[in-house]
């Protein structure tokens, strides 16, 4: 891979020279039952001891290969998902549109003594009804998410683990690199990673290429087209308040923005500061964080940024549990009379960047937004949010884009800046840990520019949800 190779060399030694202060107060306080998005994460070591095998899938989460340090743990989820879009891209397909998703996902970790890992992950994805077919990120018939042996034991306040092979990858808050869980396939990685902690800081440094999802039987490849490495550090400052620092780097063979397809070779440097939503008193939560974006697009240089910022405070012993906050947003378009380009570009970011219309809908690229939102816990561990998001464009020349940062609308010469409005609702019933049901209903009401470059009609947005891991 063309440039990676002294990248691993750098970013390597960067784990062994990073400096700051322990991490005490993210130490668990005792075994955690909990499923993690990213599902490697999880540790069910604790079950060796037989009188806190307590759940009806215990048995499965620690298999005893030998002694304490050779065990396997199995894994799954299952995930039925049915889903209406109306209007879809604001009238390009003026008519609605009603499929039905299905997710299937299986993973065995076997742990081959203290320092050596094997994590296989299996994802299915199928859809049904879908006019106009499936989209990349709706079906995945069968393949490895993950596949990846680990040398190394993250333990203790200094550490340092090796990972090759197939992976996911999650940083911060998912606004530029995440696994894509809204969609109904996850996005995947092949290359290489080292993680470590010293002196409080905890440093990834990685090289890999995106996974290329084919819709058929185990034949996803690595993307040969794209290059994507980077270095991302956070460590705990005071208070749960914690900083994030990072570089990213991707060299893409054809990118296509606004302005034109060409070679792109950008570099993101970034800042996150951010502290977690309150659980037991009244208090303040943040999560905000700048990105500057530079290096070369064909000819062109480019000069790229972004600030993004989520502002709230929960009322965690108030009636109903309120948590009440607001999101605002901005992140650069191009501008063609200047030479180098614009358009920030948001990587691989989070699936649902928006929640309501998840796969639908603009995305984090040339825009303005504010999203208040409103979240309350009813009984028998049913929430209910509702949310309002407000979108403009940052550039007058730059056009909108979807999610994953393809272009949805060209500017097509409008003048026009606000971009539409979108309220929604969400009710989520987490039955137990296992299952759980979630209803999504939003509408995107057409705003002055796609009423201008697009048949600029309003897109409704209806998802039922049903899942459940072990």
């Amino acid at each position: 891979m063309r440039t990676v190779s002294m990248w691993i060399v750098a970013l390597g030694a960067a784990i062994t020279t990073a400096h700051g202060q322990p991490d005490q107060a993210q130490a668990p306080a005792g075994p955690v039952r909990a499923y993690s998005l990213m599902r490697e994460d999880e540790d069910w070591s604790f079950l060796n001891n037989p009188s806190l095998r307590q759940d009806f899938w215990d048995p499965i989460k620690y298999i005893p290969l030998g002694s304490d340090d050779w065990y396997l743990s199995i894994g799954g989820e299952a995930r039925e998902a049915f889903e209406q879009v109306g209007n879809d891209n604001w009238g390009k397909q003026a008519y609605t549109n009603t499929f039905f998703l299905e997710r299937y996902m299986l993973h065995t970790d076997w742990h081959l003594g203290r320092h050596v890992r094997v994590f296989v992950q299996l994802k299915s994805g199928l859809e049904s009804f879908r006019e106009g077919g499936a989209r990349p990120i709706d079906e995945k018939k069968l393949d490895f998410e993950a596949a990846f042996l680990e040398v190394g034991r993250a333990q203790g306040r200094n550490w340092i683990v090796l990972r090759a092979g197939r992976q996911e990858l999650n940083y911060g808050s998912g606004r530029l690199v995440s696994p894509r869980e809204g969609p109904n396939v996850r996005q995947s990685f092949d290359g290489v990673k080292i993680e470590g902690q010293t002196a409080g800081w905890r440093v990834d440094a990685f090289a890999v290429r995106p996974d290329l999802d084919k819709p058929g039987f185990f034949d996803n490849v690595p993307n040969h087209q794209i290059e994507f490495w980077g270095l991302y550090a956070t460590r705990p400052l005071r208070r749960w308040v914690s900083l994030d620092t990072y570089y990213l780097g991707v060299d893409r063979q054809n990118a296509a923005f606004n302005r034109g397809v060409g070679a792109e070779l950008r570099h993101t440097a970034g800042g996150r500061l951010w502290r977690p939503v309150a659980t037991q008193e009244r208090d303040w939560d943040f999560d905000y964080e700048g990105v500057w974006q530079f290096g070369s697009f064909g000819a062109a240089g480019i000069k790229a940024w972004t600030l993004a910022s989520d502002t709230g405070y929960s009322f965690p012993t108030a009636p109903l549990r309120p948590r009440v906050s607001v999101k605002a947003d901005i992140s650069s378009g191009d501008d063609p009379r200047k030479s180098a380009l614009g358009t920030f570009n948001p990587l691989f970011p989070i699936g649902n960047y928006f929640g309501v219309l998840a796969d639908t809908g603009p995305g984090p690229v040339n825009f303005i937004d504010v999203h208040p939102r409103v979240q309350t816990k009813l009984p028998r561990s049913v929430t209910v949010s509702a949310d309002l998001v407000a979108q403009w464009r940052e550039s007058l020349d730059d056009g909108v884009y979807a999610v994953p940062g393809f272009l949805l609308v060209p500017a097509n010469g409008s003048r026009a800046r606000f971009v539409g409005y979108r309220p929604g609702v969400e009710v989520r019933w987490q039955i137990d840990r296992h299952a759980y049901l979630q209803a999504d209903y939003g509408v995107f009401f057409a705003g002055e520019f796609l009423k201008q470059a697009s048949p600029g009609r309003n897109i409704n947005y209806t998802e039922f949800w049903a899942g459940y891991k072990f």
